[in-house]
This record gives structure tokens, sequence and C-alpha cells, in this order.
């Protein structure tokens, strides 16, 4: 498998095809981004006749929010967009929905598949995508009016920027939904690069359908990956530790619907041990690269549910050398040969670094600002994870 060469030899049967796509390993020298000398085929202006943006967009069984998604798209500012809607073997009326849609706007560009799923969906609407700017919206979520326009100027004004989100908008009732209502809360605080790079660990620090970034990207890094992990946070682990610059703009240009269909509340590859097999991965890489005391670490949280978590890095050779807690019964004990310690029985920073595994969003705050008291940097001598 590889990487796609040239927009000029992608047509319909090949986005039919639905391949996956391999990427380069982590070793290799870091090109894209930032910076204009190191912008990859495709990062430019639209060749004539061919649009700026590319949406991309999967559909299955989504008749029910399909015409108000299509409408947002109609509404925005920007007008040199094109929509390639891959319908992955719907049941219901979404194909006839956007094939009536396409008759009216020739931007709309339905994709009729077989049920693959959905990577094999989003690889399908980027093998077929012409723009060299490539932005992602769900079947049941909205653009706001000016979501592509302001995304592009963007873009176009910061060269070193390969990924750019946007705050969004909770589309739920808050309080029968209020864990992912506290995620977007969350998500919508981490705008700058340095602050995504730092919290990538903690959660999916984008919300999927609010991204828009440079085609280039695909090409040196590759495609969606399909595996048992999220795939918008695999993509978005691999492209930061290459390197990739990413950023958010402060104006809410979407809204993030709570569908009780989302494939976040089915599928197993969203589960939270999922989450933490990937992480653990992309964190022991990052760790071998930032941590001045590789491989040891100390881990915040003597839980079962931390040291389960905390085994995803051990399995990749990270040594813990002992865990902290503040729980009085298991402060001074040994568990698993490691002693636990009081968070006052930390060392000074600079001779450790702290991994934490609690994923309670309070006692994450509290961690944090604990060992900011204690001069402990972000980064540098310690790390959320949870």
């Amino acid at each position: 498998m590889g990487t796609p060469r040239s927009r000029d030899c992608r047509c319909r049967s090949e986005a039919r095809r639905i391949a996956g796509v391999s990427w380069r390993s982590r070793h290799c020298p870091v090109l894209l981004y930032p910076g204009v000398a190191n912008r990859g085929k495709g990062d430019g202006d639209a060749a004539p006749g061919r649009p700026m943006i590319s949406v991309v967009m999967p559909v299955y069984n989504a008749a029910p929010t399909l015409t108000a998604a299509l409408e947002s798209l109609a509404r925005q500012t920007e007008r040199g967009w094109e929509l390639i809607a891959v319908d992955d073997g719907s049941t219901d009326a979404s194909g006839a929905i956007l094939e009536a849609w396409a008759r009216r706007d020739r931007r709309v560009r339905p994709i009729r598949a077989e049920r693959r799923g959905l990577v094999a969906a989003l690889n399908a609407g980027l093998a077929a995508a012409a723009g060299s700017l490539i932005a992602r919206l769900d079947a049941d979520d909205l653009c706001l009016p000016e979501r592509l326009a302001r995304q592009r100027r963007c873009l176009e004004a910061r060269p070193g920027v390969g990924l750019l989100a946007s705050r969004v908008r909770f589309g739920g009732d808050a309080r029968q939904a209020a864990g992912y209502a506290r995620d977007v809360n969350w998500t919508n605080r981490l705008l700058t690069h340095r602050q995504i790079s730092l919290a990538r660990f903690v959660e999916s620090p984008l919300a999927h359908p609010s991204v828009m970034f440079r085609r280039g990207l695909i090409e040196r890094w590759g495609r969606y990956e399909d595996g048992e992990f999220p795939e918008d946070y695999e993509l978005w682990l691999r492209w930061l530790d290459a390197g990739v610059r990413m950023e958010k703009l402060a104006e809410p240009l979407l809204i993030w619907n709570d569908s009780p269909t989302r494939l976040s509340r089915r599928d197993r590859r969203y589960a939270k041990d999922a989450f933490y097999r990937l992480k653990a991965r992309y964190l022991a890489r990052w760790l071998s690269l930032s941590n001045p005391h590789h491989p040891r670490v100390i881990v915040w949280g003597a839980g079962r549910i931390t040291r389960k978590r905390a085994q995803h890095l051990l399995d990749r050779g990270i040594t813990v050398e002992a865990f902290i807690d503040i729980d009085p019964r298991k402060v001074g004990r040994r568990i698993g040969g490691r002693p636990v310690l009081a968070p006052e029985d930390l060392p000074p920073p600079g001779r450790a670094f702290v991994v934490s595994y609690v994923g309670a969003s309070d006692a994450r705050e509290q961690i944090e600002t604990g060992l900011e008291a204690r001069g402990y940097r972000c980064g540098i001598d310690y790390i959320l994870a949870a």
C-alpha cells in the first residue's frame, strides 16, 4: 500500500476501492511545517477549475439529520468548496437525499459505496477530494456560515499551520449528557499548538468534524488507519508526533450534535481502554524524547484503574519507579514492588518525571495546580495522561 501521489490520478473508481494507506516511520526527519519552505505538494492554491476546499462527509443512515447538515454548507459565505459525501451503504433515504442535492448543486458529489465502515468511507472521501484544503463534517453536525471562509483565510495567512480546528457549540442536552458537555468545554479551552500538544494524552484535543487541514499532510503522513482505536485520535497523535503544527480558532464555527447513534457511544474502538492502549503507543515514544530520566517515571495514582492504565506503558518499556497517591491507606505501602508516596514526598523538580493517570477532571486540575506550585513544568517535568 502507499500514499496517493497525484490528484490527477484520482477518480471515483479509486474512491470506491477505499484503499488504506501506510505512513512513514516516525524516525523520518520532520519536513512538513513549520515554514513555507517545507510545504508539501498540494498545499498551495487550487488549480484552475478545482475547488479550494473539499469537505469530506461519511454518511450512513443519516436521513433525519442530513438535510440540515447540507443546508449548513449551502449557507457558507465561502463559495469555493466541494462536498465529497460517501454513502457507506445506507439503507434509508440518505442516498436519495444526496442525489437530489447533487442535481441542484454541482458542488455536491455523492459516492455510493458498499458498507465498509467509517474509516473506509473517510479514506474514500480523501481519495476523491480535489481541494488543496480538506475540511471534515459529519452528517449530524452543522457548520456556521463563516466556518469554511474563516478557516481558509487563517490557513492562507499562517503557512506554518498544518491543521486548523475551531471551538464548537455543544448541540445536545448538557444535563442529560453532562460528561460529553464537559469534554466539549475542555477541548474548547485548547487553542494554541502548545496547549493542544501538551493535552493530547488526556483526551482527543480536537472535535473531528471541526478540522480543516492541508492535503500535504495526507500525502506525507498518511490517511486514517483502521484498528481497535478511535481513528481521529490516532491521526492527531500520529501527525503531532510527526511535528505537524495544529491550532484552533477561538470562534465556535460548528454545532457538534450529541446524536444517540454516535459511534463513540456504541463502538468498542471508542471504549476507555482503547484510548489508553492507543495513547500509550505515542506517549511511550514522546517520553523517550522528552523525559530526561527515560525510561523511569513516577505515576500519579495508585488505584486499580490507574495501575491498569499505566500497564500499557510498562508493556512498552517504560519503568515505573513509584506511585503517588493521597489515600492514606495506600501511602507507605508497596504495590507491585513499587513504593506509594504522598505528594509531599515527591522529589524536587528536575529529579523525576511524573505521569498522571488520574482521570477525574477536578482531580486532574488539582494535581496540575499542585505540581506547578512545586515548580514542576508541564511537558518538562510532568505530563497529564488521563
